[in-house]
């Protein structure tokens, strides 16, 4: 019986730390930003074509941080350990300059920890509970991400309504995840090292890249560009209709409790529905959610549009990872970061492609539209290419 307990604790261990891995890597390093870009406009006279250029530079990172990966992978310990104290500096260090190309470095860097978190947190972590047969335990690790993004909304929120300013709450999320990667760096090399040294020689094992893996990679692509407009804006277009931000505010903190809720729900759709019928299903809603601003105008689409974007993404996201793990096996981390390099290219156009609308005078729901119609086109190429065989496996 002690031993029974001592493995449920380990498990236990093991989803606490990605959780907390994820929430500061998605929720700070990458999507800190979204909340604070109504401050930072107050502060700093911070134009939208500004913002889109640091939330570039931001998914530019994630970019190169997932190419890196897939080219050299490193010991997962070490790539989370160091990713998520990169992210605690580079994140205090933009309250301590007003220097735009401080700030685009420095959100560059975030972007590049943020990939080593994910993509070995998604391999490593999940590869773990996989081989324990606990992964209904997933969804308690990716349940970091909208743990995150809600609880740097409601910061956000609180500060806002103090009157403080984009340095401090910089700063605030900077020393927090300090106090994180701290809080779990015990359990990173207690738990870990073992599994990491093992992992180069498999990586070393071709990779089979076959059609199944491709439209995945494609369909992941297609998910990043439809969601980072709202995931990116839509604090921005809530402050357009409402000044006070205990109204406007509120739209990013929905965003990331939809994304919590979701998570914790995941396992039983998947088991009902299978990995890609869940994606395919949770990225048609999700393109409905993005269009709908663009159609019915006030603050309660936003709010709708947040409760429909948050509460999908994740679920893309967790069952696009638990598919390349199904067909991946050992090569899972080469698989993971190919389609994390696809999210981030999609992430990567999507605000540009916003930046070009605006300068075209389309305006916002334009940029909707259009982020919606790939979302539409990504489904369909998946729902397109899924083998009986293969769609068995990735349900399992």
């Amino acid at each position: 019986m002690s031993g029974l307990r001592q493995d449920e604790t380990s498990l236990a261990l093991i989803a606490w730390c990605g959780m907390v891995a994820l929430a500061v890597a998605m929720g700070v390093g990458r999507f800190a930003f979204t909340p604070l870009l109504p401050m930072m406009q107050d502060d700093h006279a911070l134009t939208v074509a500004a913002g889109t250029w640091l939330a570039t530079a931001n998914y530019a990172g994630y970019l190169a941080g997932a190419l890196i990966a897939l080219a050299r992978p490193v010991r997962p310990a070490a790539a989370i350990g160091g990713g998520l104290l990169a992210i605690a500096l580079a994140t205090f260090g933009m309250g301590l300059t007003e220097d735009f190309a401080a700030w685009l470095a420095l959100r560059a860097a975030a972007g590049v920890a943020s990939a080593w978190v994910m993509i070995y947190v998604s391999s490593a972590f999940v590869g773990q509970l996989a081989q324990r047969g606990a992964e209904d335990l997933n969804g308690r690790i990716f349940a970091g991400v909208g743990l995150g993004i809600a609880a740097a909304g409601v910061v956000s929120l609180v500060l806002m309504t103090m009157h403080s300013t984009a340095a401090v709450a910089w700063m605030l999320f900077g020393g927090a995840s300090l106090i994180a990667a701290l809080a779990i760096a015990p359990v990173l090399r207690a738990r870990h090292d073992d599994t990491a040294r093992a992992a180069p020689a498999a990586d070393r094992e071709a990779m089979r890249w076959d059609g199944a893996a491709w439209r995945m990679i494609v369909c992941f692509a297609s998910s990043g560009f439809g969601y980072i407009v709202p995931a990116t804006f839509l604090p921005a277009m809530a402050k357009a209709l409402i000044q006070e931000p205990a109204i406007f505010g509120w739209s990013w903190p929905v965003f990331g409790a939809a994304a919590l809720v979701s998570t914790l729900t995941a396992s039983a759709l998947r088991r009902r529905m299978g990995n890609r019928r869940s994606w395919i299903a949770s990225q048609t809603v999700m393109a409905i959610g993005v269009a709908l601003p663009a159609f019915a105008g006030g603050i309660a689409a936003i709010i709708l549009s947040g409760l429909m974007v948050g509460g999908t993404f994740m679920i893309i996201t967790m069952s696009a990872m638990q598919e390349a793990k199904a067909i991946a096996g050992s090569q899972a981390v080469r698989l993971v970061s190919a389609l994390t390099a696809a999210f981030a290219i999609g992430q990567l156009i999507g605000p540009l492609s916003v930046r070009a609308v605006l300068a075209l005078g389309g305006g916002f729901s334009a940029a909707l539209v259009l982020a919606a119609a790939v979302l539409i086109a990504g489904a369909a190429l998946l729902r397109g290419g899924a083998p009986a065989a293969r769609t068995a496996d990735c349900s399992a």
